[in-house]
């Protein structure tokens, strides 16, 4: 079995997680949640999103968090950036690198962002133009990329077509994102092989959502056919309000425990990243679906 010996853990709970959430979270709890982070060895985080405040009314504070964060040495404050205005005040809030993203489905898309495709990468175009003109490192991800409910299968030749259209925009770092929890460990071996032997020259990266119960089988399968950065949300919040019943992201400290018992480096301390979930719990005011904060709630965790 191929395993890599590293790899980047990238998390997005600050924005992927946070989003979901209906009650607002204060501007200095979500400063001490991303500092936690930091403190726990992670090195790029999704910080925040730079989009209406009336289509994400929990991030309206984007540039207050960017603000009062630390920034320790090696890493990658990174937002979600929708279009070019996003681009501008990412820019003027002084993150590292900006993400966009685009559905694979054209009816998530039109749920998601109220565009079709094509309208979404004309805007998405812009977006990378002046992310690049002002330096900052832009990166996309393709939702839905294993499967949508509204339409079923995405077939491979839809997310070449995608990938193309971005790598034209100078976009190098792809991440192919699990919205709604519908993939298996196999699609995923075979489509990130497909992936990566078309498109060598860019990075690729996988977001999961944990829906059926398969996300850590499907990170797995991403990292023995080569991938070496996952993304993951702390506790496991998040979901996707466009989508009944997707869950949230697989949480990162059980892909940082998995990981780590098969002697993947992450460079992440467990203990503390545990730590930072269950005060995130406290925060929050309600249970986290993470399975290791599950165990721990049960008294019932083994070491062994």
């Amino acid at each position: 079995m191929y395993l890599p010996s590293k790899i980047i853990v990238r998390e997005v709970g600050p924005r992927d997680g946070l989003q979901a959430e209906s009650c607002f979270v204060e501007t200095s709890r979500k400063v001490d949640l991303i500092n936690r982070l930091w403190e726990c060895g992670l090195k790029m985080i999704e910080s925040t999103s730079f989009v209406s405040p009336q289509a994400i009314p929990q991030l309206q504070d984007a540039e207050a968090v960017i603000a009062g964060i630390n920034r320790p040495p090696g890493s990658t404050v990174s937002a979600l950036v929708g279009n070019a205005r996003g681009v501008e005040r990412a820019l003027k809030a002084g993150v590292d690198e900006v993400q966009v993203v685009i559905s694979a489905s054209e009816a998530h898309n039109r749920r998601n962002v109220k565009m079709s495709i094509e309208e979404s990468l004309r805007q998405l175009e812009q977006a990378a133009e002046k992310a690049w003109s002002s330096g900052l490192v832009i990166r996309a991800a393709i939702a839905t990329a294993f499967g949508c409910p509204f339409e079923g299968r995405i077939t491979y030749s839809r997310i070449q077509e995608m990938t193309k259209a971005l790598q034209a925009m100078g976009i190098k770092q792809i991440t192919l994102a699990d919205t709604a929890g519908l993939g298996n460990p196999l699609q995923v071996y075979s489509l990130v092989n497909s992936f990566r032997d078309d498109f060598p020259e860019l990075e690729v990266a996988l977001h999961f959502h944990d829906t059926r119960g398969l996300g850590l089988a499907n990170s797995l399968a991403g990292l023995q056919a080569g991938v070496t950065v996952l993304e993951a949300s702390v506790g496991g919040m998040g979901g996707c309000p466009f989508i009944p019943q997707a869950t949230g992201n697989i949480a990162t400290e059980d892909l940082v425990f998995m990981c780590e018992s098969m002697d993947i480096a992450t460079g992440v301390d467990l203990d503390r990243l545990l730590e930072t979930a269950k005060w995130l719990e406290e925060v929050l005011g309600h249970a986290l679906p993470g399975r290791l904060l599950q165990l721990q709630r049960t008294g019932k965790v083994c070491n062994c």
